[in-house]
């Protein structure tokens, strides 16, 4: 929430070398403009900066009777040295304010102690850009008298004192703001206000690695304060009488103790941050009357809701206590907080029905989030009474019934975001929810709903994802979803949907995810899908498509997943599958959360594994696939897909496995050179395996099993460093095993019933005369990890960083964080 007082200031960052230079007193404000501007390398962004021009008139520039008075040359490229901006622009002589933020200006502060500055600069702005050298060089600044604003956020500058600086930083400002450098170590609290912090008011270094005393119970001015994302660690420092204090963050440190008995004068607190600490115990009474933010999430709290908390709440407009130990169940009394805006009460153990004579007094309520509680019961009609609500996430409860058809009955509700997922949700799905003209995103995954997917959602202009998979739902895909221009993510996995793939569905050019495995789809796989040049993950697995792949496909330049597995699909793979791609605009699928289960490679388990949607979805709801055959995936990965996308790349992941593909294996296919799993398994490919393939060089997975493969391994497959798993059973190779690499180590049967292969691991010699040892039983491999790192008990397998970035560098990174075993699931 923003503060509706703003005690910040124009800051400027510095950097530089020293360039001694006098100038004399009748230097003209012209003189000094034009003379920054010739020592830039590009001159043309200060383009109107001409001599026969008035500089009043000049760009970023504030005149005060007829003399140079402010400069704001924000986000420009000026690329120049700090010593140049010391030089000519802190020497105007009548200027107030300069601001440079973020226009790349590198180099140190000492050259500011060669220089003349203005008496009457005030504030001084370089935040965002590169300055380096030690904070103490802040001293340089001297000759700027009356300097009372600081800004130099977002630069990367460190702590180090010589011998003259030990009595600390002299220079007592108002504004001060350091956040997002290098700074680390003991002692940088104490040695900033070494000159008193009498005038100080705004105090910032959050986003360090700062640890040790942070003496400001002195610091009686003091109303802005950020500690947060830093090393501090113990209990929290007395703030004094905190007569002014309005905003503390203490967020992203190692406090701990108890937090009230140091706040309790601190009556005109407005934002209060602890979260991501290690406070304990019950919630502690904060001063009442002016807070409006209060945000303890990622603590150790527990208990219920206290009750002086919602006696004291008139004034609160965000309340967060997620990710607490935090139970029982929500108190009427907390109704009594009518002006909250977001309540977030998410990742606790809170039971109950659900509370919605709590929630209706809020009538202000923007945002509310309860995911990860234990809700039970209905969910009540009564909640369309919110209509201020943007935000509504009930995800991973046990609330149950039908899913209310009044929700968005109010036309003047503003509804933007609904999840719903992973409860017990049954019925149909109400087309009233269409009456929600203001949805961005709809979740109603991991539930028990049937029925049709209503055409009505068509006329959600605004919807951007479209996520429904694991329910009952029926029949076709409605055509009318080819209104839906912005949608992103259409997520429909594991339904009893029928028909084709709507041919409307081209005119959503936006679309970066589209899951429609595990359903009962038919027909041919569209050609225009390859007009989709968002798309990056791809997932039509599990159905029953037929015809050819559509070499289009190789033309949706941002394609990274690629799973067709199962299907009946026929004809030879397409060249243009080798295409680069991995051209993903930037903020495209970045932040999602999945899993990726990974199966055991039993005859059970068709695919190499399924890439699933798992936003707001509890790690024990895997236990909810539904059956479909039985697979054992012994391993499951979890985590974000991150935003590190190149100008090229290729897939991370095509698996054409359980088809009826013939032909060869395309050439083209050795071009992919970010591709990590490569399953071509249980198809009719027949020919020798390319020796391009070879180039491969991130791969981690190879199935090229039961096909009618034939000649040699090729030698270029010792250059596969990376490979972790390999299955060329069943099929007509022959020749010698290569010796090198990683081949012999894996186990005999992923080279079985290739009468002509030879060599280790196989227990026939190259020369010998064939035996029926040869032959050998595919076996199950729980004990073979895909990548090298495993938990203690050697049960369970997570990614190993450095397979991972290799493979991934460019396009749709998976960055596996999380391994769980999950017994016997069903897919």
């Amino acid at each position: 929430m923003e503060l509706q007082y703003v005690i910040f200031f124009s800051i400027v960052f510095l950097a530089g070398k020293v360039v001694p230079a006098v100038f004399d007193e009748d230097v003209s404000d012209a003189q000094l403009l034009l003379s920054f501007k010739g020592s830039i390398l590009d001159s043309s962004v200060l383009q109107n900066w001409q001599s026969n021009q008035n500089p009043c008139y000049f760009t970023g520039v504030t005149c005060k009777d007829s003399r140079v008075s402010a400069l704001t040359l924000n986000f420009l490229s000026l690329n120049s040295d700090f010593r140049f901006v010391s030089t000519f622009l802190m020497s105007l002589e009548r200027l107030e304010s300069l601001s440079l933020k973020n226009a790349n200006i590198t180099g140190n502060l000492t050259s500011a102690s060669a220089s003349k500055c203005s008496v009457l600069l005030r504030e001084l702005d370089l935040s965002g850009n590169y300055l380096s050298g030690s904070i103490s060089e802040i001293s340089s600044l001297f000759s700027c008298s009356g300097l009372t604003s600081l800004n130099l956020t977002h630069n990367s500058l460190i702590f180090s004192i010589g011998p003259k600086d030990f009595g600390g930083l002299q220079l007592n400002f108002q504004a001060l703001d350091l956040s997002f450098n290098k700074l680390s170590g003991q002692n940088i609290v104490p040695w900033l206000l070494g000159g008193g912090c009498n005038q100080l008011k705004y105090f910032s270094i959050g986003g360090n690695k700062i640890s040790g005393d942070i003496p400001v119970s002195n610091c009686q001015s003091l109303e802005y304060l950020d500690l947060s994302s830093n090393n501090f660690s113990g209990k929290v420092p007395s703030f004094g009488d905190c007569l002014a204090l309005k905003h503390l963050d203490l967020s992203g440190n190692n406090f701990f103790g108890d937090i009230g008995i140091p706040l309790s004068r601190c009556h005109q607190l407005i934002f209060l941050n602890i979260s991501h600490n290690q406070f304990t115990g019950n919630i502690p009474a904060f001063p009442s009357g002016s807070l409006q933010s209060l945000l303890l999430s990622a603590n150790s709290f527990q208990g219920e809701i206290p009750l002086h908390l919602a006696d004291a709440c008139l004034t609160l407009v965000e309340l967060d206590l997620s990710s607490n130990l935090m139970n029982s169940t929500v108190p009427t009394n907390l109704g009594s907080c009518s002006s909250l805006e977001s309540i977030n009460l998410s990742l606790n153990n809170f039971s109950g029905e659900f509370p919605i004579e709590t929630l209706i007094q809020m009538t202000s309520l923007k945002k509310l989030v309860l995911s990860y509680n234990n809700f039970v019961g209905n969910l009540p009609d009564l909640l369309s009474k919110l209509t201020n609500l943007e935000l509504l996430d009930l995800s991973s409860n046990s609330i149950s019934g039908s899913i209310p058809l009044g929700l968005c009955q109010d036309p003047n509700i503003n509804l933007q975001e609904l999840y719903l997922q992973n409860n017990l949700f049954t019925g149909t799905i109400p087309a009233t929810l269409s009456n929600c003209s203001h949805l961005l995103s709809l979740d109603l995954s991991f539930n028990y709903l049937t029925g049709k997917i209503p055409s009505s959602l068509g006329s959600l202009s605004q919807l951007r994802d479209l996520i429904m998979w694991l329910n009952q739902l029926q029949d076709e895909i409605p055509q009318e979803l080819m209104y839906l221009e912005k949608l992103e993510n259409l997520i429909l996995d594991n339904n009893e949907l029928t028909g084709t793939i709507p041919a409307g569905l081209s005119n959503c050019s936006n679309l970066n995810w589209i899951s429609l495995s595990s359903n009962q789809l038919s027909g041919e796989i569209p050609a225009w899908i390859g007009r989709l040049s968002n798309l990056a993950i791809l997932k039509l697995g599990n159905n029953s498509f037929y015809g050819s792949i559509p070499p289009e496909i190789g033309d949706s330049r941002s394609l990274k997943w690629l799973d067709l597995n199962s299907n009946h699909l026929t004809g030879t793979i397409p060249p243009t599958l080798g295409k680069q791609s991995g051209n993903i605009a930037a903020g495209m699928i970045t932040g999602k959360r999945y899993v990726y289960l990974k199966n055991n490679g039993s005859s059970y388990c068709h695919g190499t594994g399924n890439l699933i949607e798992f936003d707001g979805i509890r790690h024990d709801g895997l236990n909810r696939v539904p059956t479909g055959y039985q697979c054992n995936f012994t391993r499951v990965y979890i985590g974000n897909t991150l935003n590190t996308f190149n100008n090229d790349g290729s897939m991370i992941f095509l698996d054409l496995s359980y088809n009826l593909l013939g032909g060869s294996i395309p050439k083209e296919l050795g071009n992919m050179d970010n591709l990590i799993i490569l399953n071509l398994g249980h198809n009719n490919i027949s020919g020798p395996i390319p020796p391009e393939m070879g180039s491969l060089k991130n791969l981690g997975v190879l199935d090229l099993s039961h096909n009618k493969l034939e000649g040699p391994i090729p030698t270029s497959f010792s250059m596969l460093s990376m490979l972790s798993e390999i299955d060329l059973s069943y099929n007509n190779l022959s020749g010698e095993i290569p010796d090198s690499g990683q081949l012999g180590t894996f186990p005999a049967y992923r080279y079985a019933n290739n009468a002509g292969l030879c060599g280790y691991p196989l227990s026939m010699q190259c020369g010998a005369l064939p035996t029926t040892t040869t032959s050998v039983l595919q076996q199950e491999d729980d004990s073979t990890c895909l990548f090298d790192w495993k938990f203690a008990d050697d049960s369970t397998c997570l990614l190993d960083w450095r397979f991972f970035v290799a493979g991934c560098c460019s396009g749709l990174v998976i960055g596996f964080i999380n391994g769980l075993i999950i017994g016997q699931l069903f897919f």
